[in-house]
């Protein structure tokens, strides 16, 4: 699994895959994600939740500056900064709360019908790149498109497996990438 380049993120599924993988490596077991959009309201939304170690109010306040970062492996973190400017592009606008030892919520809203609003991208490629290269979290997915439902869950994945093969078995990916046909 290739790391995304902020300056590569072109639609939303590329945001939603390094937020989460930023969870996953913050030691989350389980990561939530949300996505509605409502027509009416012109309005889509993100939520993504995790159960990570969380963050003081300090780091939280810093969280959106490009040159804060908690990564050793490179002095910036310009995935929120990019995605808070994709969103405030688009009338929207992002919010994080954490604590420490409770984990993590990123909210991000988008007008809906905006010009300057990012696609969603190929949201199953996203959420299958993050089951196969994070076999041992669970991950809850759920989206309402304007009356289109989509709801997966890990853990009850799992629970139907029952020990005969892995999540990440090509079979079930498949099967999970058909949930998003």
């Amino acid at each position: 699994m290739r790391n995304v380049c902020p300056t590569e993120m072109i639609d939303l599924s590329l945001h939603i895959l390094d937020i989460v993988e930023n969870s996953t490596k913050a030691g989350a077991k389980l990561v939530e994600i949300y996505l509605s959009e409502d027509a009416e309201k012109d309005l889509l939304q993100i939520i993504i939740r995790d159960n990570g170690i969380g963050m003081d109010r300090e780091m939280v306040k810093t969280v959106r500056d490009p040159f804060v970062t908690t990564r050793t492996t490179r002095r910036v973190g310009l995935g929120l900064p990019m995605l808070e400017q994709a969103a405030k592009e688009a009338n929207g606008g992002l919010s994080v709360i954490s604590k420490p030892g409770h984990g993590t919520e990123v909210r991000v809203t988008f007008q809906a019908s905006h010009i300057d609003r990012k696609p969603l991208g190929d949201i199953a490629s996203s959420i299958i790149t993050l089951i196969m290269g994070n076999p041992e979290v669970d991950f809850i997915y759920e989206s309402d498109l304007n009356g289109e439902k989509i709801t997966l869950d890990t853990q009850a994945i799992r629970a139907e497996l029952e020990g005969t093969t892995t999540i990440t078995d090509p079979a079930v990916l498949k099967l999970i990438r058909g949930l998003f046909m």
